[in-house]
């Protein structure tokens, strides 16, 4: 087989109707219109107990002494699936977590940023009426440049010290640095541990909480040492927003955007007519568009786990984006600030080659300025070390650097290393001054 054609043999086109997200619930996309039936209070799959009759569970105007019914979207992987719950005041419902917790120690991995605000409520969470259950906690630094090696071993030195066994649970309460971190270290403990995701931010909510990504940067690339390794349950308490920088929450959305524009156009429409309401942070703008980017990202884990194909199209602008963050040193971008960038990036190499149309270009454009994201890297990071960046990217395959660009109408990609090179070039001497 030739080389052409292998790599038109890797090419991976999802722009079949089998691989579009068609959630369960649409409806007229309109300025600022958020459905009732994706709102905090309601559900795709209603968790309760048994004894709650169901038209207890769904009367709107349940009683206000009943805590919130959350939102479950299910990640199904046979044996090993697991349910993300989603709502507010969440973490005042022990048993969401208790339920999930089998053996009878715990060790809460967090940082010195979130600890203040929510280490005392998940403990008082995972012991209230269990007091069986003993909890350890591992504060850790916080910041991208603290995820590698040293900071790794904190948490062993913390489990072996605490003389944790197999039974017991780790905990990841923070953003996607801390579950990337925790999850990677229960992985490792005793040959494996479960673990729960508690994300905090909306990056670590819509998208490196669910999965099984873990893993460590090393200083010639991000994210090259790590497992994939489920969680028992996703719980996202949308109250933990309440307390998160502008910046931060301007860095998720960039994930946010890259559902609908790999996938979920009718998404990105309405993304495109309500960006102010989730800079505002409207409870309701929130829970829709992490609900509806977790119904994305768990359709896409379900059927390709291990990311062999379908999978990878998540990536879209991170080949670019951890080109940045490596180049300018981890911690100085944030994750999303350096994914909005790449995609911009991307989708350029995407009309450069003829498979989008300007008003795509145009669209992603502003959508990332009206998110208040960056859409050029930083001067820094030259065209050589984009290059060399890239040439250990996981998604290199023999030798070929796969990428996942867009291509036909909004909604659709593809995942390949057959493009013309010279695109490539000229994508990166477009924004690079050298």
């Amino acid at each position: 087989m030739s080389a052409s054609s292998t790599l038109s043999h890797l090419s991976l086109s999802f722009s079949s109707s089998s691989f579009i997200h068609k959630p369960k619930f649409l409806y007229p996309i309109t300025n600022n219109y958020y459905p009732n039936s994706v709102s905090l209070s309601t559900t795709t799959r209603i968790c309760a107990s048994s004894s709650s009759s169901s038209s207890q569970l769904m009367d709107p105007f349940l009683s206000k002494t009943q805590p919130p019914i959350p939102t479950t979207v299910d990640v199904d992987l046979g044996d090993r699936s697991y349910p993300i719950y989603i709502g507010s005041g969440l973490l005042n419902q022990p048993h969401l977590l208790q339920r999930h917790v089998h053996g009878k120690r715990v060790l809460v991995v967090t940082n010195n940023t979130v600890a203040p605000l929510y280490l005392d409520k998940v403990v008082e969470a995972l012991t209230k009426g269990n007091q069986n259950v003993s909890v350890e906690s591992v504060i850790l630094p916080d910041g991208e440049q603290y995820k590698n090696m040293d900071t790794l071993m904190k948490v062993f030195d913390k489990a072996i010290e605490s003389r944790l066994d197999r039974r017991s649970t780790f905990v990841a309460l923070g953003g996607g640095v801390i579950g990337d971190m925790c999850g990677y270290a229960a992985a490792s403990f005793l040959r494996g541990v479960n673990f729960i995701q508690i994300p905090t931010t909306v990056m670590a909510q819509v998208d490196s909480s669910v999965g099984g990504k873990t893993g460590i940067n090393h200083h010639l690339g991000k994210n090259l040492i790590g497992a994939f390794y489920q969680p028992q349950c996703v719980l996202i308490d949308t109250d933990t927003l309440n307390t998160l920088p502008e910046r931060e929450l301007a860095s998720g959305f960039a994930e946010v955007i890259k559902y609908g524009l790999i996938r979920d156009a009718e998404f990105f429409e309405w993304q495109e007519k309500n960006m102010q309401a989730l800079l505002a942070r409207d409870p309701n703008a929130l829970a829709y568009a992490i609900k509806r980017s977790c119904e994305n990202k768990a359709e896409v884990v379900s059927l390709d786990e291990k990311e062999s194909g379908l999978r990878a199209t998540l990536n879209l602008g991170h080949t670019f984006g951890h080109a940045i963050e490596t180049g300018v040193g981890y911690g100085q971008w944030l994750h999303g600030e350096a994914v909005a960038a790449g995609t911009v990036m991307a989708v350029d190499m995407s009309y450069r080659l003829g498979w989008i149309d300007d008003s795509i270009v145009k669209r992603v454009g502003d959508i990332l300025k009206k998110a208040k994201l960056p859409t050029t890297p930083p001067e820094t990071v030259t065209m050589d070390m984009f290059k060399s960046v890239m040439a250990v990217d996981k998604k290199v395959a023999d030798g070929l650097l796969r990428l996942i660009l867009l291509k036909g109408p909004l909604g659709n990609c593809v995942f390949t290393g057959d493009y013309d090179r010279k695109a490539l070039d000229d994508t990166l001497r477009a924004f690079c001054k050298s």
